[in-house]
């Protein structure tokens, strides 16, 4: 059965009957606004778009995976201020003949990956379009904290990241490389579609780190009790690392007017990323410093704080300007929406 078959008032019935309700709504989806709980008094906004094409690929990621990602990486950025998740809301258009298996899988995807934050989808819109399109929105409560802006760095502070880097820019750069066939999976075991090619090594053996660094491109996996824990901790400024390592930590630098400096050798490079860089004759530092959806935590915090795991001190605000590593100043960039594709 499609969507089309369906028809909207029927799409709109299905994605509602498997979406369970949070607390922090008093009225989810069935009327013409939502009603939330605000119990700070303040609510915390961010909103993404993604684009089937530009942003995922359904031949490489399966409906869940997609789900996943488009609430993670919107989830991320309201823990990137301080604060706890509450809800998201899900603009969706895509074609008439995407099956009701997909737009099941995708349902769910987004409401596991709210489950993890104890946030709710707590409502959206949907309409017909050439190819799969979501705009997502998230909202987030600040508990009574002060949010953790990008403008609070000072000389003297350490710079901290808390999550993986590299994985994902790996995974999409195997992706890319050829490096999968017919039969892959990716999902729950209900899930099944969507998803084609499985991820092979180039002697035709299934290696365990491919699977890893694909995998971490499908469905990024945040430490999302890592942003409030690092606002209770007393962040000065904090970002998630969408964008590539070097890029977001510039708008750090420039909201604050600091400089940073970070210490390339204490980015540990695990086993997934030097067989995977081994591979491709890539270098696995240039995935750490400029590869983005992982959605790791990059905060800055005064440096008598002890960090707890999993924060990893990788460098030092000082006076200046930019982003330096090993003593130079370093203008790699990130992702482009203009310029890149992440499928």
């Amino acid at each position: 059965m499609t969507v089309g078959d369906l028809g909207e008032f029927g799409v709109i019935g299905r994605i509602a009957g498997r979406l369970p309700q949070g607390a922090a709504v008093l009225l989810g989806p069935g009327d013409d606004a939502a009603v939330l709980s605000a119990p700070d008094g303040r609510v915390v906004v961010s909103t993404d778009l993604l684009i089937e094409g530009r942003h995922f690929r359904r031949n490489w990621s399966s409906g869940y995976d997609i789900g996943r990602k488009a609430a993670a990486q919107n989830l991320s950025d309201i823990a990137a201020m301080g604060a706890d998740p509450t809800a998201i809301f899900v603009g969706l258009g895509m074609p008439a003949d995407v099956t009701t298996d997909w737009l099941d899988a995708l349902t769910d995807g987004f409401r596991d990956e709210c489950a993890l934050v104890g946030a709710s989808v707590a409502g959206g819109d949907i309409s017909r379009s050439d190819t799969v399109v979501l705009g997502v929105t998230a909202l987030g409560d600040l508990g009574g904290r002060r949010p953790v802006t990008r403008s609070g760095a000072r000389p003297g502070q350490v710079v901290a990241v808390a999550g993986r880097l590299g994985h994902a820019a790996a995974g999409l750069a195997l992706l890319q490389a050829g490096r999968v066939g017919p039969d892959v999976v990716s999902g729950p075991p209900a899930d099944r579609s969507g998803a084609e090619g499985r991820v092979v090594a180039g002697d035709g053996e299934i290696e365990e780190w491919l699977s890893v660094l694909v995998d971490a491109h499908r469905r990024p996996r945040p430490t999302y009790a890592c942003g409030p824990g690092a606002a209770r901790l007393g962040a000065t400024a904090m970002l998630d690392v969408s964008d590539g390592l070097l890029q977001d930590l510039g708008h750090i630098a420039e909201a604050s007017g600091v400089r940073i400096e970070l210490d390339p050798d204490a980015f540990p490079v695990g086993p997934a990323l030097a067989e995977a860089a081994r591979a491709l004759g890539a270098d696995p530092l240039e995935w750490i410093l400029t590869g983005g959806d992982d959605h790791a935590f990059a905060a800055v915090f005064p440096s008598d704080i002890r960090l707890p795991d999993p924060w990893l001190v990788i460098g030092r605000i000082a006076e200046g300007q930019g982003v330096h590593v090993a003593g130079r100043a370093d203008t790699r960039g990130g992702w482009d929406h203009f310029r890149n594709s992440r499928g």
